[in-house]
């Protein structure tokens, strides 16, 4: 198996509020759409995320899922400056996110990071961290991208 991940499925008990607070909140535009089942949105070079209703992800999956739970997962959006961060997580409120942790420094890395939660209780990291860079392809580097 290549290293890579192409798509990243997350179960949502409402599939309408979270295709409302991606496409209409956040202005992503959908990669495909099947009203009732699935949404995806492309969200870098070869990755996908997709928000599948909780109902048809456990008959996808035959069941192997008993409880539905994102509490465990953390998305992180990742840019280049605490300015940034404190603009995407307003903005994402502003679209009706909940407010998880508001945008603080993160001593270890002098970094900086806040947390919200979308409709459907998904965690987003947005961080700015000066040891990371993500360059024009998409590709994360650890440390500087020179």
């Amino acid at each position: 198996m290549d290293q890579r991940t192409h798509f990243i499925t997350l179960a949502t008990p409402d599939l309408d509020a979270s295709r409302s607070f991606y496409r209409d909140g956040l202005g992503w535009q959908p990669l495909a759409d099947v009203p009732g089942e699935i949404v995806f949105f492309q969200t870098g070079p070869g990755l996908v995320l997709g928000f599948f209703v909780a109902e048809k992800f456990r008959e996808d999956v035959a069941g192997a899922v008993s409880e539905l739970s994102t509490s465990g997962v953390t998305l992180s959006h990742n840019v280049g400056s605490r300015e940034a961060v404190d603009e995407v997580v307003n903005a994402a409120v502003a679209a009706g996110a909940r407010l998880v942790k508001s945008p603080e420094p993160v001593p270890v890395f002098d970094g900086y990071h806040g947390h919200f939660a979308d409709p459907n209780g998904v965690i987003w990291e947005v961080c700015h961290n000066p040891g990371w860079s993500v360059d024009a392809t998409g590709r994360v580097h650890l440390g500087s991208a020179d």
